[in-house]
């Protein structure tokens, strides 16, 4: 089973890096759980963030956020608009729904005209 994140938004911020200081390097990155098995594709619900300096190339962690990105996040995670949540059955899923059925018809058959 491929569990990933794929990213649905990505915004640069002006805020001061708590790292590096500088006011132009942060991004917000708002991502939506991916599952893909050999059966099916699934588009969840489930969401993440990510803060990323692209001057000092550090993730920045909510423990050390200001209270200016702070204010900032929470403004754009209601903006955030997810993707709707999807799932789709592959070929390979189909086949063996169609083998299964095929067995119950024939199982079913079999019972009928042995009685």
């Amino acid at each position: 089973m491929d569990n990933r994140f794929i990213t649905i938004k990505e915004v640069a911020i002006n805020n001061n890096c708590p790292e590096c200081y500088n006011t132009n390097g942060l991004h917000f990155t708002f991502k939506q759980k991916f599952v893909e098995t050999s059966f099916y594709k699934s588009l969840t619900t489930e969401t993440a963030h990510e803060l990323f300096c692209k001057t000092c190339e550090t993730t920045i962690y909510p423990v050390n956020w200001t209270d200016d990105i702070d204010r900032v996040f929470d403004y754009h995670k209601r903006a955030f608009v997810p993707k709707k949540a999807s799932f789709k059955l592959k070929k390979s899923a189909w086949i063996g729904i169609g083998v299964l059925i095929g067995i119950i018809v024939v199982g079913i058959g079999a019972t009928v005209l042995l009685s």
